[in-house]
């Protein structure tokens, strides 16, 4: 049963009785914490969805944003620390991929409660070596004609002047945040990995995803979905099916409060 505590400027609860497990979803850049609203109606009961608001973005406009990959998660993980008191998982799309990952890193090293899994989508894994330009850095104009190949901003936000001068410092810091970012090598991550990728991706290729099974000892899934990277979007339902059948949780199989079944007796 969720612990008694309420939404904080950073963590967004949905609390249910039925639910185990807190998933903590983190944004992709330029994303807010809506972008998964619409879960906590449509996964397996038994998980609580728990996302993550960035400053910079929705409620949270006026604060400034992160710039740097160490600062941004050491302020999450104080952040988290009051609900991290029963079984959790990290779920990350593109930016929060990496993200989640140096998190669960973070409190590694620090000896505190872990995931017990970490889903990332649309995220090469971060010891492959990017081959993307930097666009963080470029012109106006130029920057808003990189982010249209990536599909995730209508065409009519990014053509509102007034919208787009709110927004720009925003998605200029997330992507410094990535573009800045550099792997330290450490030993793979004790708990499970599931990786997903869209097969239109131009910027997370298939192999990028896949070698994220480098950076566990535990099992690996691997999953690959119709679209471009924002099939988080387009292929919503089909890939929160394979969120809960990928699930693995440290309760015996026979149990009643077995969240794994009961996830994908869902489906």
């Amino acid at each position: 049963m969720s612990e008694p505590l309420a939404s904080n400027a950073w963590v967004k609860l949905n609390p249910h009785p039925r639910r185990r497990l807190r998933l903590f979803c983190f944004p992709y850049a330029g994303g807010g914490s809506s972008a998964y609203y619409s879960w906590a109606a449509e996964i397996a009961p038994e998980i609580e969805i728990c996302p993550i608001q960035l400053p910079g973005r929705e409620e949270r406009l006026r604060e400034t944003p992160f710039t740097n990959m160490e600062e941004l998660v050491e302020a999450i993980a104080q952040a988290l620390e009051p609900y991290l008191g029963q079984p959790f998982a990290f779920y990350g799309h593109s930016l929060g991929g990496l993200i989640s990952f140096e998190l669960a890193r973070y409190l590694r090293r620090r000896q505190g409660p872990t995931p017990i899994q970490l889903f990332v989508s649309g995220c090469c894994a971060p010891q492959v070596p990017s081959t993307d330009a930097p666009i963080g850095e470029l012109p106006d104009a130029e920057f808003l004609q990189a982010l249209r190949r990536f599909n995730g901003t209508s065409e009519a936000i990014l053509q509102d002047t007034d919208l787009m001068r709110l927004l720009l410092p925003l998605l200029r810091a997330d992507f410094r945040v990535y573009e800045t970012y550099t792997h330290t090598s450490e030993k793979p991550l004790d708990l499970p990995i599931a990786a997903y990728g869209g097969l239109n991706d131009f910027r997370a290729r298939r192999e990028g995803v896949e070698a994220w099974k480098l950076q566990t000892s535990q099992k690996f899934f691997f999953r690959m979905y119709a679209g471009d990277h924002f099939f988080i979007h387009s292929k919503r339902k089909i890939l929160l099916q394979g969120i809960s059948q990928d699930l693995v949780l440290p309760y015996s199989k026979g149990s009643e409060n077995n969240p794994v079944l009961a996830a994908k007796a869902a489906f």
